[in-house]
C-alpha cells in the first residue's frame, strides 16, 4: 500500500474556449501535488488559478489533458469511489430533510433504510445538529447547512476527503466554529484531507503542509510549507502565536506577487 492516499502527477488541464472552438486555454500545467493517508494539505493560490479544476481531477470527475492520478498506489479511471467531496456551496436537496440529505448516499450505495437512517442521525448528532432531523434546507442557517453537508460526507467515511472552499461563505465566528468541528472530526480519524482556500490563514490554521500555486494561466506549485504548529488547535488562538505569524509572512512572501497578478488578470475580463 502506497504511503500517499492521491496523488496527482504531472497534471495538465487545456480546455478548448466556447467563443472559438481553435482557443485553447491550459489552465493547469505540469503540476504534481501528493496527499499522504492521514495527511491534512491546503492549497492556495490567486482567484481562477486553477484550484477547483485540481481538485475535480482528485474526484475523478475532470481528466486531466496530460498525467496520472494515483489513488492509494493504483491509478485511477473513473470517478475517485474512495473520495468524499464537500462543495463551495451545499449540494442539499431542498425538498428533503436533514436526515434524508446525510442518507442519500447510503441509500444510493444501496444500504437499508433504517440502517441509513441510524448512522445519518449519528452523524447529524456528531456535527451538532441532533434534533434537527426532520428540518429542511430553508429552515436551517447556513452554518447549520454546511455542518448537514458536512455530515453528508462523512458520513460515508471516504478515505480521502476534498473540501472547496467549504466555509467562504460564512461570517467569522460561524466559520472559525466549523473549522475547528472540522479538525475535531478529523483527529479522531485521520483521513486524507485535500483543502482548497483562498483564505491564508484558514490553511495555515488548519493543515500539516500548506502548498502555494501560480496565478494562471497553466498554473502550478510555487511553494511548499510544512506547518509545525502543535496539535490540536483552536483555529483562532493558534493565529497568535508568533510561529504563526512566522509561516505567515513566509508564504505570503510567496503568494503575494501572484495574487496580484491575478487581480490585475481579473480587471482585465472585466474591462
Amino acid at each position: 500500500m502506497s504511503d500517499y492516499a492521491l496523488e496527482l502527477l504531472s497534471i495538465s488541464c487545456t480546455f478548448h474556449s466556447k467563443d472559438d472552438p481553435g482557443q485553447r486555454y491550459t489552465a493547469v500545467a505540469d503540476t504534481t501535488l501528493r496527499v499522504r493517508a492521514g495527511e491534512f494539505v491546503s492549497v492556495v493560490g490567486p482567484t481562477g488559478c486553477g484550484k477547483s479544476t485540481l481538485l475535480n481531477v482528485g474526484a475523478g470527475l475532470l481528466a486531466p489533458s496530460s498525467g496520472t492520478i494515483k489513488v492509494f498506489g493504483q491509478t485511477l479511471s473513473g470517478v475517485n469511489a474512495r473520495a468524499g467531496y464537500m462543495f463551495q456551496t451545499e449540494a442539499l436537496m431542498p425538498w428533503r430533510s436533514a436526515i434524508d440529505n446525510v442518507m442519500v448516499g447510503l441509500q444510493y450505495r444501496g444500504v437499508p433504510d433504517a440502517d441509513a437512517r441510524g448512522q445519518a442521525e449519528a452523524w447529524l448528532s456528531r456535527v451538532g445538529l441532533s434534533g434537527f432531523g426532520d428540518r429542511y434546507p430553508h429552515q436551517l442557517s447556513g452554518g447549520m447547512r454546511k455542518r448537514v453537508a458536512l455530515a453528508q460526507t462523512l458520513v460515508l467515511d471516504p478515505d480521502i476527503i476534498l473540501m472547496d472552499e467549504p466555509f467562504s461563505a460564512l461570517d467569522v465566528q460561524t466559520r472559525q466554529l466549523m473549522e475547528n468541528e472540522v479538525l475535531d472530526l478529523w483527529s479522531a480519524k485521520k483521513k486524507a484531507v485535500l483543502f482548497i482556500t483562498h483564505d491564508l490563514d484558514e490553511a495555515i490554521a488548519m493543515s500539516d503542509r500548506v502548498v502555494v500555486l501560480s496565478a494562471g494561466p497553466a498554473t502550478h506549485p510555487i511553494g511548499e510549507f510544512a506547518i509545525d504548529l502543535a496539535r490540536p488547535r483552536d483555529v483562532a488562538e493558534v493565529r497568535t502565536q508568533p510561529r504563526f505569524v512566522e509561516l505567515h509572512t513566509q508564504i505570503w512572501e510567496v503568494l503575494r506577487d501572484e495574487v496580484l497578478k491575478g487581480y490585475a488578470q481579473q480587471l482585465r475580463k472585466a474591462a
